[in-house]
């Protein structure tokens, strides 16, 4: 009965209306979309990842004040004290100007006076300067490692923030769709809240990421400046272990005379 079919139509057609009508007014229902508040309802997925992303951003910005703090100190006692060994004419004198400092030239010269010490009454001048260039080299290389630490934190964040971020949006999304389905609407009162909320969390995953990339590279620029500065220093000191060498060298062939330099700097 076609007419009987057309009254059941017109009859349901006022109630599917209104069903619909329903899902809108709930859906434009005031909502806080704050960051804050979309915070608050996001999944709890979402919400794990906007957590794991501040924290990342508060550790990016503890690393860059602790590792600013000490690279600007190594720097300047570096400098310092490298100033002092440049104006020294023998080890000795090194030494007794850097009595009173400590760090990273105070180690050089007293790697290289221990070897000269352990060396005493060697003829092998070459041989001695290789050895103590192998001290050197490897006390360089262990304040290189302790300057770096830290800075792999800040690499290890700016390449998985963003894709940290990513997948919660993801996860918001797929939410988001599946809400559209069960309110079988596509009115976007309904679907703008989740992709917002969605978003959210690659935004937190920019902002933590793009700061430790940025920090790190600072930091990279910084600390080979330092490593370079740990050379020259390292290279002085050589240069005065084979000032001294060859002072011992044109001495009187004497025993006592030949070990002149090596006990000038004990």
């Amino acid at each position: 009965m076609p007419g009987a079919t057309a009254l059941v139509a017109w009859l349901a057609e006022p109630s599917a209306a209104l069903a619909q009508d329903n899902v809108v007014a709930t859906a434009t229902l005031p909502r806080d979309l704050t960051p804050w508040g979309m915070y608050l309802n996001a999944d709890a997925v979402v919400k794990a990842v906007l957590i794991g992303l501040a924290l990342a951003s508060i550790v990016t910005w503890t690393v860059w004040l602790a590792k600013t703090t000490e690279i600007v100190l190594a720097k300047r006692r570096l400098r310092a004290a490298l100033n002092k060994l440049i104006h020294a004419r023998s080890t000795a004198e090194g030494v007794e100007r850097l009595a009173d400092a400590q760090g990273e030239v105070v180690q050089f010269l007293d790697a290289a006076v221990t070897e000269l010490k352990v060396s005493t009454g060697s003829t092998d001048r070459e041989g001695i300067k290789e050895r103590i260039a192998s001290r050197l080299e490897r006390i360089e290389a262990s304040y290189a490692r302790r300057i770096l630490r830290g800075t792999g934190v800040l690499a290890t964040i700016g390449a998985t923030a963003p894709f940290v971020g990513l997948f919660g949006t993801v996860w918001g999304i797929m939410n988001s769709f599946i809400g559209i389905s069960k309110s079988h609407t596509t009115n976007l009162a309904v679907v703008a809240p989740g992709i917002a909320e969605a978003l959210l969390a690659t935004a937190f995953g920019l902002g933590a990421a793009i700061p430790a990339v940025v920090i790190y590279n600072v930091f990279a620029r910084s600390i080979a400046g330092y490593r370079a500065a740990l050379g020259d220093a390292a290279a002085e000191v050589l240069r005065l272990i084979s000032r001294d060498l060859e002072r011992a060298a044109v001495a009187p062939t004497s025993p006592a005379r030949r070990a002149t330099p090596l006990s000038a700097v004990e």
